[in-house]
């Protein structure tokens, strides 16, 4: 049985299962940091294409980074203006960030705190995770609970919600780089930042 209640779902991750679960953009795919090669498998994706760790408070994340204290200054102001939210950071990568996250660049990782009850109680138990959007590489992400049960039979979810709704924006985040003195953006999504 894959579908679970998030006790089993916390407890399954912990246990290093795949896991998915809802988000305010489009539903996740996340597994602990150190088992993010179940990620690229289960998705058929390219290790060139990173992973983001998403935690269920800033404070969980300034660890994964490296930078000065002015940096980190600005990337925590970053961090209080549209966090959560759907914003996601690419940032310097401390050691305790695991290769396998990023292989194409392994000195940067990429950070997210959702703004979504069900996500941000789930990641309060776990600690950050290793995300992505749940599909198959180069296919649309999926909507509902019920897709992605039917598309990762092997992957924990959620057990399904009344009329299989979807979940959220379908909106991916908007992806910002710091590089050198300034941000860069990525990737326009959900967000509008504020210039």
């Amino acid at each position: 049985m894959t579908q679970a209640t998030r006790q089993e779902l916390i407890e399954g991750v912990l246990a290093g299962n795949l896991i998915s679960f809802p988000t305010d953009t489009v539903p996740a795919l996340a597994a602990l940091p150190q088992k993010a090669p179940l990620i690229f498998a289960a998705k058929q994706r390219s290790q060139d294409k990173p992973l983001i760790l998403m935690a269920a408070d800033a404070t969980e994340l300034w660890d994964f980074v490296a930078g000065s204290r002015e940096e980190l200054l600005i990337w925590q102001q970053m961090a209080a203006t549209y966090w959560p939210g759907a914003v996601t950071m690419v940032l310097p990568a401390s050691d305790r960030v695991p290769k396998d996250i990023n292989l194409a660049s392994p000195d940067t990782v990429g950070l997210r705190v959702p703004n979504h009850a069900v996500a941000q109680a789930i990641l309060a138990r776990t600690g950050a995770l290793a995300t992505t959007s749940a599909n198959k590489s180069g296919k649309p992400p999926l909507q509902t609970l019920e897709e992605i049960a039917a598309e990762f039979p092997h992957v924990l979810t959620l057990l399904p919600t009344l009329g299989g709704e979807p979940l959220a924006s379908a909106m991916p985040s908007t992806v910002i780089k710091w590089i050198g003195n300034n941000w860069q953006i990525l990737r326009l999504g959900a967000v509008t930042l504020k210039t």
